[in-house]
């Protein structure tokens, strides 16, 4: 349910920014650290919604790779456990019948 409803969004977004996009062809002076520049504001516009795109998709796929990192781990601890468990279940069951 969540699938198609992010694409709808994201579709939205994409349509909004293209329309505001394309209404601002206007050259503006852009600064930046070592100068300025001028270059039509729906380069700009369009540079910054990519480079936010970009920023978002790196913090994703990073807290995807600890996810799956940290799964692994329980995985490994559960295996674990689920042998020694078993170890220990098995005698307490032999205690319990030599009384």
């Amino acid at each position: 349910m969540k699938g198609p409803w992010a694409f709808i969004l994201a579709i939205f977004l994409a349509l909004v920014i293209a329309i505001f996009s394309v209404a601002n062809v206007n050259p503006v002076t852009f600064n930046y650290v070592f100068g300025q520049a001028k270059w039509p504001l729906i380069l700009i516009i369009l540079g910054s919604a990519f480079l936010g795109a970009l920023f978002i998709g790196v913090i994703g796929a990073v807290r995807f790779y600890q996810l799956e990192r940290q799964i692994k781990r329980l995985e490994r601890e559960r295996q674990g456990q689920s042998h020694s468990g078993e170890t220990k279940t098995g005698n307490s069951d032999k205690r319990d019948s030599n009384e």
